[in-house]
Parts: structure tokens; sequence; C-alpha cells
């Protein structure tokens, strides 16, 4: 077993450019345990063609463009700047409003401007979703919660401390039921998720720094030659997710 040659192809996966928030690139090389529920399916239910659609931290706009909505009744906002470029050059023509965001409790939207704001794996502020949408206008959001990874995350992380120790549905129905929203669905899961070679954890560790703090091949080559050799053995490493999915209706009062 020849790890000064696989550190090199390491290296290699962790210097891949990555932008949008798309990880076809890791197609065959890892595989995620379906939801028990379909986050597609689920805003189709609620959005008709004449809602105004906000789609927050859109990435490079993948989904929301497979959904088909309006161009004329859709906008997104995005804070990273490599995916921000992306929508102003793919997403402006097509006469979708971009707005850039640097702060969570300040949007940059005027009130009451969307029926529908949808969030997949973006922060919110649920004051300013709830300023931003009509009055009983519609938050789908999906989540990670603090528990994903977690197991992978503190094996290859030294002393791993969790930048969102309680990041669940439970204590984030709390919270929408406090901000005034009434909850329609919930669920929360833990899907099993396999990596297939040690290359794919290096480029996915790469693009979630908040879940692996530091990492790189270089500070953590003695953990992924471990990973590597468990990998020899069982065929994949395996880690668990964690998601969650929140309905929810505005229930402020119109002006």
């Amino acid at each position: 077993m020849n790890f000064d040659a696989l550190k090199t192809i390491w290296a290699r996966e962790e210097r891949i450019s990555f932008q949008g928030w798309d990880f076809l690139y890791l197609e065959s090389r890892w595989q995620e345990e379906g939801l028990p529920w379909d986050y597609r399916e689920i805003i189709q239910g609620y959005l008709k063609s004449t809602d105004r659609l906000l789609d927050m931290g859109t990435g490079g706009g993948e989904f929301l463009l497979s959904l088909g909505h309006p161009y004329a009744y859709t906008a997104v906002t995005e804070a990273w700047a490599p995916n921000l470029k992306v929508c102003k050059e793919k997403l402006e023509p097509l006469g979708i409003h971009v707005y850039p965001v640097e702060d969570d409790s300040r949007l940059p939207i005027h009130t009451d401007m969307f029926d529908i704001v949808i969030n997949r794996h973006e922060a919110y502020d649920l004051h300013e979703v709830s300023r931003v949408l009509h009055p009983n206008g519609f938050l789908i959001t999906q989540q990670v919660g603090c528990n994903n990874n977690r197991d992978l995350s503190e094996y290859l992380i030294p002393d791993f401390v969790s930048q969102y120790s309680d990041f669940s549905l439970p204590a984030e129905k709390r919270k929408f039921e406090a901000n005034g929203f009434e909850i329609l669905f919930c669920d929360e899961s833990f899907p099993e998720i396999r990596f297939f070679d040690v290359g794919a954890i290096v480029f996915y560790a790469r693009r979630i720094p908040w879940e692996f703090p530091n990492f790189s091949v270089e500070n953590n080559f003695r953990q992924l030659c471990s990973l590597h050799q468990e990998l020899t053995s069982n065929g994949f490493i395996g880690t668990r997710g964690h998601r969650f999915i929140i309905v929810a209706r505005n229930g402020k009062t119109p002006e």
C-alpha cells in the first residue's frame, strides 16, 4: 500500500474547484439513503404559477431552475461570493432577481414581497423571513441538523466541537412557534451515507468546513490512511446524515 501515492491523489481532490451547490462530481463515489419526504413534491404542492417565490441561499440556482417557476415571479438570495457570481451570470439574464446577502438578520428585500419562501440548507432569521413574506405566506425549509456526519467529523478532526449544538427539529419548532409561524408539516431523519473511496471524503470535507474545521490532506493524513484501510476491508466508509423539514404558515397580522 503506497500511502505517498495516495496522498498525491487526495491532494488533487482537495484542489478541485467547486461552485454552486452540486455534488454531481461525486456521482457513483458516494450514496445517500433517501429521505422519507420529497422536498420538491412538497414545494409543488403549495406553489402556484402566480406566486412570488424566493429561494434563499440558491447556490448556483440548480434546484430552483428545475422547478420551472415563471422567472418574472422568482427571486433568490445568495451570500457566498463564488455562487453570487454564478447567479448574476446565469439567473439575472433570465429575469430572476438576485439579492446579495451579507447579514441574515437584514435582508435587502422590501416587506411583504413573497407568497412562498423556500430554503434548502441555508441559514435564516425567522423575524426577517416573516417580514418579507405576505401574511399567511408559506416558508418551506429543509435543513442539515447538528448531528450531520458527526461520527465522521469526530474521527477526522481531533477535539471536534459542533458549531450548531442544538440545531434540530424540536428546537426549531419552538423557535418557529415563538415567531408566530403555524407548523403545517415537519419531519426529521438520519439517513445513512456511504463513501466508496477516500478521495470522495476529501472532496466533500473541504466543501463543508463548518463540519470539518481546518481539515486538509496534510493535517489529517493519518486519519485518512486509517479510513483507507477500513474501506479496503469493508468496501465503504459509513456515516449518518441529519435532516429535518418544516412547512409553516406566516401568522403575522396584515397591516
